[in-house]
């Protein structure tokens, strides 16, 4: 898989606000602050390198006096003790000289202590900043031949010359800590906005009051005015229907009290069988408009659920060819469990109708809920799947038009109760059965 640079950022919005309000801050401060910590700093050092330098100044004279040279040596000692300077003589420790400057490459210091001590003091050999980082020991050449001067570190530099930015970075600290409270603050009236607008989609109704800035604000009463006037329609849409659904049920119980006085011969049984069709048809009419909208969230047992459909499906139709496949233990989980029984009902009613071998199972992730439905059938051309789950869409040709179709609703409405319930209706080919397999998925 190719990584950009995009796959790194971090994908909240919290992140990114962070991302873009602290990241310029910390490395605008962070530049400036090393900087003037490095010319600062870096001043004390050439201050303090010259100072020593002096002292040596004032040492090395006394080896070059016209005196024998126990004498030189006995007055240079008394005066490098008075200078806090440990002088060293080729013959008291006969460590072999370096012949160019040594220091650690990190240590930015170092690099004014050896251009001051080059500049001012005169028969300098090499200056070690390496071996021993709390002295720094200097190899000067006198008539009395090569010395060693060992000087405390702490003499040419500051001890803490971080301690400003010590200080800056513990302060960004506590002021990143508190931006990020104040972040949160503003950000989360957007995450309950986001929570409120996942769970209208999921058919709950969360209590939602708007907050936080004025922009957000406005959005929550925008999400407010549209969820009202969704219930609404849905509301007047379901008072619609059931008028609509006594004014036609009325008609064809007359005709069926009608049918059932006249003598019983091929054209009433054909009558009877239309009148039949007819209530079917507006079943699956009134089931797709209604929806689940009426249904209340219970904590209700999947498995419970599916076993409940499959009986009422062999009661209905008979129980040969469906069975039950395997059942995934689940606990209780939220959902309308009458939407899910429709869905399910309408699922083993399009497999029963085109194949003579129908399974179901029920599997379960730690976020989703999967019943499937497989048959033996002639299955729905993966070009057609998408157009299958749209509502009055009919493809019985494609699969088998001796079985007579319905009106196409049959997986529109469970597609709709899928999607109200947090999750999809996916159709594909069965690989056990060779028939169309339906994954009905509900978030638990």
């Amino acid at each position: 898989m190719r990584l950009t640079l995009k796959s790194y950022l971090p994908q909240s919005l919290f992140g990114r606000a962070a991302l873009i309000l602290l990241v310029p801050v910390i490395v605008v401060q962070l530049s400036v602050s090393v900087a003037f910590i490095q010319r600062h700093y870096d001043r004390v050092t050439v201050q303090l390198t010259s100072a020593v330098a002096r002292d040596v100044q004032v040492l090395l004279p006394q080896l070059d006096a016209g005196k024998p040279p126990a004498r030189q040596t006995s007055t240079a000692r008394t005066l490098s003790r008075l200078l806090a300077i440990r002088m060293v003589l080729p013959s008291q420790e006969p460590d072999p000289i370096p012949t160019a400057d040594l220091r650690p490459f990190f240590d930015l210091a170092g690099l004014s202590i050896l251009r001051t001590l080059r500049e001012t003091v005169p028969d300098l050999i090499a200056v070690d900043l390496l071996s021993n980082t709390s002295t720094v020991k200097i190899y000067l050449q006198t008539p009395q031949g090569p010395i060693r001067l060992d000087i405390a570190r702490g003499r040419f530099a500051p001890s803490n010359p971080h301690q400003l930015l010590v200080l800056m970075v513990f302060a960004s600290v506590v002021m990143t800590l508190i931006a990020f409270v104040f972040m949160r603050n503003q950000l989360s009236p957007i995450t309950r906005l986001a929570a409120a607008a996942a769970a209208f989609g999921r058919g709950q109704h969360v209590p939602y009051a708007p907050r936080g800035a004025i922009e957000v604000r406005a959005a929550g009463q925008a999400f407010l005015a549209m969820r009202a006037r969704i219930e609404r329609q849905i509301e007047s849409r379901t008072l619609m229907l059931s008028g609509v659904s006594h004014d036609l049920r009325s008609p064809l119980t007359r005709l069926k009290l009608g049918l059932a006085l006249l003598p019983e011969d091929d054209d009433t049984r054909a009558l009877l069988a239309d009148i039949a069709d007819m209530e079917r048809l507006l079943d699956e009419f009134l089931a797709f408009a209604r929806g689940d909208a009426r249904e209340e969230n219970v904590l209700a047992d999947p498995a419970e659920v599916l076993r409940r459909v499959v009986a009422q499906r062999a009661r209905i139709a008979g129980a040969g060819g469906l069975t039950i496949g395997q059942i995934a233990p689940c606990d209780a989980s939220m959902m309308r469990p009458d939407a899910v029984a429709r869905a399910l009902d309408n699922l083993i009613g399009n497999a029963q109708r085109y194949g003579s071998q129908v399974e179901v199972s029920l599997q379960v992730s730690p976020e989703t809920v999967h019943f499937i439905v497989e048959d033996n059938g002639p299955g729905i051309p993966q070009d057609q799947r998408l157009q299958a789950t749209e509502p009055f869409a009919r493809l019985d040709a494609a699969r088998n038009p001796n079985h007579g179709g319905g009106v196409g609703l049959g997986l529109a409405i469970a597609t709709d109760i899928a999607r109200s319930h947090g999750g999809e209706l996916i159709l594909a080919q069965s690989a056990r059965l060779g028939g169309l397999r339906a994954e009905l998925r509900i978030a638990r």
